[in-house]
């Protein structure tokens, strides 16, 4: 569409009503700080709130890339569109008049603009068809079905507008048609009616079904959701996507839950419309919904701008399906939350129920107790992880250090992650503070290695992997069958970290061999021999390969039978071959290490390249302000300049710091494998 020139008046009138908060918080979360507000920053790699957003001068700056306008220029920058786009959009949105001054234009210029007009129209004209079928002979089922067994009163169901769709092929389509002379074209934009595909014409796209109307911030109806009377599939129908009705931009219940959410500063997130109509109906009136999707930060967004504290409860369903929401959810936002720019809790409801039905038996005094007592979701994913393991079973006990380090390494070095680290050490230990004390150490040093090895398999080189397969058998045979040796290889594979074997069929297996090991010799023996702290031979009168044998013959595991046989039972020239083992086990195990060495490095350069290098002069410029703002204190200007700098760049020196670590471990093992070999040979020689 060509922009026609706009008046003056239209212009005014837009900057007057598209106040900045309301502009830049659609985009991005603010946090109010004083009498101002902060954000993150879209315009550049902003990794803390440096925007600040001033309602009394209507102007967003940004004291790291320096960006800063008016609401027009925010939405210019951001979504690359003129001064004229933005103009319209925003008139559209907030129901202004648009006057133009290019008159062979204007009449060409406001069809376009009647055109969601109409589309708004037709749907309110739906929805009031829809709440009369309800209230009609046709709608005698329906109706009972929301008194009796929803127990919704009739206030309530005039409040949120739900209608019924009669078991007809063409009602809406005959009353629209006919009475509201509304063409079926139009009717298909809305996505009320669906075009037949064998013939020409026109299908109503819900029947028999509840209907419940979807509203924008404005109230305005955009869409529907009909819900199946007589269980035919699917249960929820929502409207298609249209010009009005986007999913994920909009969420159920915030034209009624906006004020309620301002004044609880808290906002509770459910997953079907009838949660929050029973929520309503109960007085929790801060509840919306998602419209059949993952929750998107786009909404919460929309949340996080009713709420001063950015506090948002996520009360989805406990099957696998609301549990695998409730993670999608965390992970649109996890970046948000560990920085303190929002908080989010998890609450589940106690027998497995929904908020509909949790609310058929309890007060809403009940419903308000478990969302204000509801955990942060990184103690919600935490209960995840451990839910369902035996901890005192090896394969459950490294499945839940996995996942936990996996979790925590992702929060940034700080109190919060001591305190996590703490509390899961606490959790694994079972009470035992000596042991806890040890987990956490192991969990901290294990957090370092998951956030710098690069352990992910695309900073491996294609060679390696089949290098790394090599090398990790050959440990595992040195352990089976060189009894002796048992301590000494797990003391060394536990001070090198490599205990995690990258193979899957490698991995199983060590599991199973410490499984009967536990068995034999107890867990605490076997993790004193571990770390060095006993000397014990137990291990060595194991006869693991025979115990392990007849486990997968009794098990009739093909997929590992033809793998692991040959690690089990090797011919007499493979063990001819290692005439010292130890030398042999500490080669191996150099190489491996050297392997690891080099994919964190990969990893490291790979992430230093990306740190954004804060120049001197940002450095001398925020030093000169602070001297201005305090001209009375004395400062050793070079001193102050050098330490700046290290703060800024605090990232990507330490990134340089760790590659020259890793280069230098490298050398060293390269070293060690050089003496190792020279030394077999020698003895060879002897």
């Amino acid at each position: 569409m060509v922009n026609p020139r706009l008046h003056p008046r239209t212009l005014d009138a837009v900057k007057e009503k598209a106040d900045i908060v309301d502009v830049v918080g659609e985009h991005v979360v603010l946090k109010k700080k004083g009498k101002e507000f902060v954000g993150i920053c879209p315009f550049h790699d902003d990794n803390r709130p440096s925007m600040t957003v001033s309602p009394a001068k209507q102007f967003y700056f940004c004291f790291s890339c320096g960006a800063g306008g008016n609401s027009i220029k925010f939405l210019m920058e951001l979504q690359r569109q003129s001064f004229g786009e933005v103009v319209l959009e925003l008139a559209r949105k907030y129901q202004l008049p648009v006057e133009t001054l290019d008159g062979p234009q204007q009449e060409r210029f406001r069809q376009e603009l009647s055109r969601k007009d109409r589309l708004l129209r037709v749907l309110s004209l739906a929805k009031s068809w829809f709440q009369d079928q309800l209230r009609s002979s046709v709608g005698v089922e329906a109706l009972n079905y929301l008194m009796k067994t929803r127990q919704l009163n009739k206030g309530t169901i005039d409040s949120f507008e739900l209608g019924y769709a009669p078991q007809s092929w063409d009602g809406l389509i005959t009353y629209m048609n006919h009475v509201e002379s509304i063409s079926s074209e139009l009717l298909v934009e809305a996505g009320l009616v669906v075009p037949r595909k064998s013939e020409n014409g026109f299908y109503d796209r819900f029947r028999n079904r509840l209907i419940v109307s979807i509203n924008d911030r404005q109230g305005r109806v955009i869409g529907f959701g009909g819900r199946s009377l007589d269980g035919s599939d699917p249960k929820y129908l929502n409207s298609p996507e249209t010009e009005l009705f986007e999913k994920g931009k909009h969420l159920f219940g915030l034209d009624k839950a906006a004020n309620a959410i301002r004044k609880a500063d808290k906002a509770i997130v459910v997953e079907g419309y009838f949660d929050v109509i029973a929520l309503h109906s109960a007085g929790i009136n801060n509840s919306v919904a998602a419209l059949g999707t993952a929750l998107s930060s786009q909404q919460i967004k929309q949340l996080c701008r009713c709420s001063d504290s950015k506090r948002i409860i996520l009360n989805f369903d406990t099957d696998s399906a609301g549990i695998r929401a409730a993670n999608r959810a965390i992970g649109e936002v996890e970046h948000l939350a560990m920085q303190g720019q929002l908080e989010l809790r998890i609450l589940q409801l106690p027998s497995s129920k929904d908020p509909d039905e949790y609310l058929q038996d309890h007060s809403d005094l009940d419903y308000k107790v478990l969302a204000d007592n509801s955990p942060l979701w990184l103690d919600w994913q935490i209960d995840q992880i451990l839910k369902d393991s035996d901890l005192s079973k090896a394969d459950h006990f490294q499945r839940a250090v996995s996942g936990l380090v996996q979790l925590l390494g992702k929060l940034p070095q700080s109190a919060l992650r001591s305190h996590y680290l703490q509390k899961v050490a606490e959790l694994l230990s079972g009470g035992q503070a000596r042991l806890a004390l040890q987990l956490e150490e192991d969990l901290r040093n294990q957090i370092k290695g998951q956030r710098w090895h690069g352990r992910s398999s695309r900073f491996a080189l294609p060679s390696e992997t089949s290098l790394r397969e090599r090398l990790e058998a050959q440990i595992l045979r040195l352990y089976l069958h060189f009894p002796n040796h048992r301590a000494c290889i797990r003391n060394e594979l536990r001070q090198r970290e490599l205990e995690d074997f990258a193979l899957h069929h490698h991995r199983l297996l060590w599991i199973a061999i410490s499984e009967l090991e536990e068995k034999h010799i107890g867990a605490t023996l076997l993790e004193s021999i571990s770390r060095g702290e006993s000397n014990s031979q137990q291990l060595s009168e194991i006869e693991l390969s025979k115990i392990l044998l007849d486990k997968l013959v009794a098990d009739n595991d093909d997929s590992l039978s033809s793998t692991l046989t040959r690690l089990l039972e090797p011919d007499e020239f493979q063990l001819a071959l290692i005439k010292e083992p130890l030398l042999e086990l500490r080669g191996t195990l150099a190489v491996l290490e050297r392997q690891k060495a080099l994919k964190r490095c990969r990893h490291l350069i790979e992430a230093w390249s990306g740190q954004r290098l804060e120049t001197l002069e940002t450095c001398i410029s925020a030093l000169i302000e602070q001297e201005q703002k305090h001209p009375n204190e004395k400062y050793d200007m070079e001193l102050r300049i050098d330490k700046m700098f290290e703060q800024l760049n605090i990232e990507a020196l330490n990134f340089q710091e760790l590659y020259y670590a890793e280069r230098k471990h490298i050398l060293y093992l390269d070293q060690q494998r050089c003496a190792l070999s020279n030394a077999g040979n020698e003895t060879l020689t002897a």
